[in-house]
């Protein structure tokens, strides 16, 4: 199984349109071969101060992948490309970590 988690940090007050548009691209996602989990996050309330914030203006994107062809696949369907074009110019940063289990 792979492991993604992308940091996506958006223009400031950015955050709720690119969650908006990133909720109608989900299904399409979850329809994907080798989909186990693809779930937006933000801050948790009342996790105290072991927490360290991601802020107003960022979400991650934690997701689950079968295999890495799959999450290959993903990266290059072609609602990803519509999606990325709509919100490109709301983005001010995004960070990838493709991870695998240790074991």
């Amino acid at each position: 199984m792979i492991h993604v988690l992308a940091i996506i940090t958006t223009k400031p007050g950015m955050r709720e349109e690119v969650l908006r548009r990133f909720r109608a691209n989900v299904p399409n996602v979850h329809a994907e071969d080798g989909c186990i989990e693809y779930v937006p996050v933000t801050d948790a309330e009342g996790a105290g101060p072991m927490q360290a914030a991601l802020g107003p203006d960022t979400f991650v994107v934690v997701e689950k992948w079968a295999t890495m062809a799959a999450l290959h696949a993903h990266a290059a369907a072609p609602h990803m490309a519509a999606y990325g074009a709509k919100v490109r110019e709301m983005i001010a940063a995004r960070r990838v970590h493709v991870l695998a289990p240790v074991g």
